[in-house]
């Protein structure tokens, strides 16, 4: 028999104490966003020139940046003030989101997960990194020597800056691919054989997205596919190890 005392409200309780905590996390989240926005902007267009160096570094002598709207000179500094606000407080928000789903995790789960969001995180960054240190010096000087002799390059601000954010979030997406492996490894989904047979279909994946993520020449779209196949293998290299481990913790604990 049911207990009286057991009805929908009992029921409804934990969700909306978890609706309530998922809120928590979420403001906090935002805030501290918020927080680093504010302390940003006194520097935006500091932020911008800084990201756009690479460019400017190259264009020849006589031509500069232009802004072709009313409000380029504003939006484009506070756009990018905004994304680069989101991206310092990456770690804090993933904090929030692991701190609200840890507690329904198993002990095991907990020790996989922590290292996997540090270095999703770490990697990200690294992607970030290469695209602005590595590729963006030679994309860029790869454009503006290539043009007519009689053309002058003035790129326009606001198309420079959604140019440089899709190569960003392209690069650190990319750079992603050893934790999607060895999860996919490690998940049972797949073996490190079966995955080390698909190499030839990986390499034009990689050329593939490549192709999709970048502008249309073979500098850029190699300088994110070449990467990309070289992180598949460290992934596999993970998984390998990983797995060796489990082999001889179960050998361990069958002796």
């Amino acid at each position: 028999m049911s207990n009286p005392g057991d009805g929908p409200e009992q029921h409804q309780a934990p969700l909306i104490e978890h609706l309530i905590e998922l809120r928590s996390r979420l403001l906090r989240a935002v805030v501290a966003v918020l927080v680093i926005f504010l302390g940003l902007y006194a520097f935006a267009n500091d932020i911008y020139l800084f990201v756009a160096q690479p460019l400017m570094a190259l264009l020849p002598e006589g031509s500069q940046m232009i802004a072709t709207e009313v409000a380029s000179p504003f939006l484009a500094p506070f756009k990018l003030t905004l994304v680069a606000a989101v991206f310092i407080a990456v770690p804090y928000v993933l904090h929030q989101a692991w701190a609200f789903v840890a507690p329904g995790l198993y002990d095991n789960e907990k020790a996989l997960a922590i290292p996997i969001l540090a270095s999703s995180v770490l990697l990200f960054y690294a992607g970030a990194a290469f695209a602005y240190y590595a590729v963006f010096p030679l994309l860029f000087e790869f454009f503006t020597q290539t043009g007519p002799e009689n053309v002058t390059v003035m790129t326009d601000i606001n198309a420079y800056l959604n140019f440089v954010l899709k190569l960003f979030f392209a690069f650190g997406m990319a750079f992603e691919i050893p934790i999607a492996t060895f999860l996919l490894i490690a998940s049972g989904a797949t073996t490190v054989e079966s995955l080390s047979k698909k190499r030839p279909y990986v390499v034009l994946g990689c050329f593939v997205v490549g192709m999709l993520l970048t502008p249309p020449d073979v500098i850029s779209q190699s300088l994110l596919a070449i990467p990309m196949y070289l992180l598949y293998e460290v992934g596999l290299l993970f998984g390998r190890l990983a797995r060796r481990k489990k082999e001889r913790r179960e050998l361990k604990d069958d002796s």
